[in-house]
């Protein structure tokens, strides 16, 4: 099953210095349009484990402090938002396994864990606001945000919960199968995982259907 997905242009891209705000938010609201989930994901690019994606309803009087992209804030600011972000907000979590990253590309099962996120959250949403150039097809109108992590408040929520709850997954997964550093590069390819590989081969969690793993799946045989 291939999921199908909607690109717009959003004109007025912030840099990636400037920090989130609840702006395309409250435009919407001022509208009439309520309630927003931001959606986001976390590890498309690593070599093992799914890929998870989140969605979150802020309340829009009650934001946690220090909300920013996932991947600008440090390990222990993160679990703090993580911890606050799901106390004061509407969150889903989806998550696309290695078997659909490998079955249908990682593209689409991006998509797949962003449909289940929002299938997870707790009230339904009016509209969405989607990291990136792309959305897939949701219960609610949708757009996609560029940079969007860094752009809106609620985009950047679900980036720290996609982070962290990925992240601790990894780190779950490091403990059953030890020998390729998951707790420090969570599956991404670095040389202790490379390592990893040579010595261990190719386990049930890695993406067999990414060339460096195809690499040594070729060696196996």
């Amino acid at each position: 099953m291939l999921v199908a997905l909607h690109k717009f242009d959003y004109a007025g891209v912030m840099s990636t210095d400037s920090k989130p705000t609840f702006d395309l938010e409250h435009s919407l609201i001022a509208k009439g349009v309520s309630p927003i989930v931001g959606i986001d994901e976390a590890g498309r690019g690593p070599w093992a484990g799914p890929v998870v994606a989140a969605a979150v309803i802020l309340d829009p009087e009650n934001i946690p402090d220090g909300l920013n992209d996932s991947k600008k804030l440090t390990e222990k600011k993160r679990d703090v938002l993580f911890d606050l972000v799901i106390e004061s907000a509407s969150v889903g979590i989806g998550k696309a396994s290695v078997n659909e990253i490998d079955r249908f590309n990682i593209f689409q099962a991006t998509f797949l864990a962003m449909q289940r996120a929002v299938a997870a959250l707790p009230r339904p949403a009016a509209y969405a606001l989607v990291d990136g150039k792309f959305t897939p097809d949701l219960p609610c109108p949708s757009e996609p945000v560029i940079k969007g992590d860094s752009r809106s408040l609620s985009i950047a929520a679900a980036s720290v919960i996609a982070k962290v709850t990925r992240d601790r997954l990894m780190i779950d997964l490091a403990q059953q199968w030890p020998g390729f550093a998951w707790e420090r590069n969570k599956g991404y390819g670095t040389a202790a995982h490379q390592a990893g590989l040579a010595t261990h081969g190719v386990t049930q969690h890695h993406r067999r259907s990414f060339k460096p793993i195809t690499r040594y799946c070729v060696n196996e045989s």
